[in-house]
């Protein structure tokens, strides 16, 4: 199963009010895997960066002057993600600009449908705790030391080892036995039951020695000197 993993920076909280996505980065996840296929881009908002969101992601106005506008990448974006369900921490918020930024280019918007909110997960998962990235990356032990201020390719990075903790862990996807096909055979996922009538029940595996295995034992046996177990029968 293909999923994207994404991150957003943008100029403020608020698309409607005329706030804009400047960056994005994305990781490609296969049956919860990453792949090593990412992408990321910057964007010219096409206006200045409020104080407060720079102090946040440290994207200024003058470097994002000379970066793409969203439609120039429109493109490879929308080839990169495809058609694959798509996972954010408060998800609400990156579809919200992401939606807009499509919108303001003429194209449809993602559908919700589509959408898995890590933030919902961890706190049906841990409710009561905290659940900012942060907190979850040391909660499941990720690395997030070069996190120094927000970067949308970063974030997206250690959100998807948090997506994959937040989802059991690596070894849901562990498939070691092949099918007839030989394909791997999917494992039940935890707390699926495999009714009586639909299990597979195999001839048991002969384990008698063969009458070689037998004559080469007892031959084996007879060179032992001094064995213990003969001291144990005199007893």
């Amino acid at each position: 199963m293909r999923e994207i993993v994404f991150d957003t920076e943008t100029t403020g909280i608020n698309p409607a009010t005329g706030d804009r996505m400047v960056e994005i980065g994305c990781v490609e996840l296969i049956n919860r895997c990453p792949t090593g296929r990412e992408y990321h881009a910057y964007f010219n908002p096409q206006r200045s960066m409020p104080s407060e969101a720079e102090a946040v992601h440290g994207l200024s106005t003058i470097f994002l002057s000379d970066k793409p506008l969203f439609g120039d990448k429109c493109d490879e974006l929308i080839d990169f993600i495809g058609d694959a369900p798509l996972i954010a921490h408060n998800a609400g918020f990156d579809f919200g600009f992401l939606n807009a930024e499509l919108q303001h280019c003429g194209r449809d918007p993602v559908c919700l449908s589509r959408m898995i909110c890590t933030l919902v997960m961890a706190r049906a998962r841990h409710p009561g705790a905290k659940h900012s990235l942060d907190a979850l990356c040391t909660r499941f032990g990720v690395d997030r030391t070069a996190r120094v201020k927000h970067g949308a390719l970063l974030d997206a990075q250690l959100l998807a080892q948090v997506y994959v903790e937040l989802s059991g862990g690596r070894q849901i996807g562990l498939s070691l036995v092949a099918d007839s096909s030989g394909e791997a055979a999917r494992s039940p996922q935890p707390g699926a039951s495999i009714a009586a009538g639909n299990r597979l029940f195999r001839a048991p595996r002969p384990h008698a020695p063969s009458a070689a295995e037998v004559d080469a034992h007892a031959r084996f046996m007879a060179g032992i000197k001094e064995p213990i177990w003969a001291t144990i029968s005199a007893a």
